[in-house]
């Protein structure tokens, strides 16, 4: 819930830097619903637009919702659904994400699932296993690889200035992969794997490097044109491997 009018110039000065960067990569901003149409017209085809949230209806009395054809009219390609804050602050179950992630996908947008483990869960051990879980109440059946990602956030690392070691990244990471791979073979190694939490242009670079990372989610660091571009400059560097994403 961050952003008005003024921040456009922001998205404008992003847009601008990927354009002179070609970097390696999709770029792609969700600000709030109010300013998805006037970020798309200044993106101008340049990065990608997308929202921060749909509903599961499609239409109907659901006063305050935002449906996933919603979000495309405004000119939104992409959607995140199941972000940690929307799971708990608004009490977002598996089933209501991949609700979301189908209604997104009907209406024709690109979406990243948001998974990932709170600090109790870590402590205890359990954050494979709490991955493995929401990914397979998270993520309806009709995946496609393509423009479909999965972005892990560890809940603990989301604005609080602390990251797992690159170690903890590329387990949970490898694991994500083997269980998208277990579900729907091949196409489960094309999936795009961001890791989200505390992405720094300080950090970035070594996040890109982990085996299965396939992107960043960035949270604080993209309000800012200055902060992101600057991570979107470490992309160029691993221009070799797959094409990777970066998301605000």
């Amino acid at each position: 819930m961050h952003g008005t009018s003024p921040q456009l110039a922001e998205i404008e000065a992003i847009a601008t830097a990927v354009q002179a960067m070609r970097p390696a990569a999709d770029v792609l901003i969700c600000p709030p619903a109010t300013l998805i149409t006037r970020a798309a017209q200044a993106a101008a085809g340049r990065i990608a637009i997308g929202g921060q949230n749909c509903d599961a209806a499609i239409s109907g009395a659901h006063t305050g919702d935002l449906s996933a054809q919603m979000v495309k009219d405004a000119g939104g390609t992409w959607v995140i659904v199941g972000h940690s804050e929307r799971r708990r602050h608004h009490g977002e179950t598996d089933p209501i994400v991949a609700a979301k992630a189908k209604a997104a996908w009907l209406a024709g947008l690109l979406t990243i699932i948001c998974i990932g483990e709170t600090q109790a869960q870590r402590l205890a051990g359990q954050a494979l296993s709490v991955c493995a879980n929401q990914i397979a109440g998270s993520v309806p059946e009709g995946i496609t690889a393509a423009g479909n990602a999965i972005g892990y956030e560890p809940l603990w690392a989301i604005g609080s200035g602390q990251t797992p070691t690159i170690e903890q990244i590329a387990e949970v990471h490898a694991h994500i992969r083997q269980r998208l791979v277990a579900r729907w073979g091949a196409p489960g190694k094309e999936i795009r794997i961001l890791y989200g939490g505390s992405v720094k242009p300080a950090n970035a670079h070594e996040f890109l490097s982990v085996p299965d990372v396939n992107g960043v989610l960035i949270g604080g660091a993209s309000l800012k044109a200055k902060d992101f571009n600057a991570i979107i400059g470490a992309l160029p560097i691993l221009a070799g491997r797959a094409r990777y994403s970066a998301v605000a």
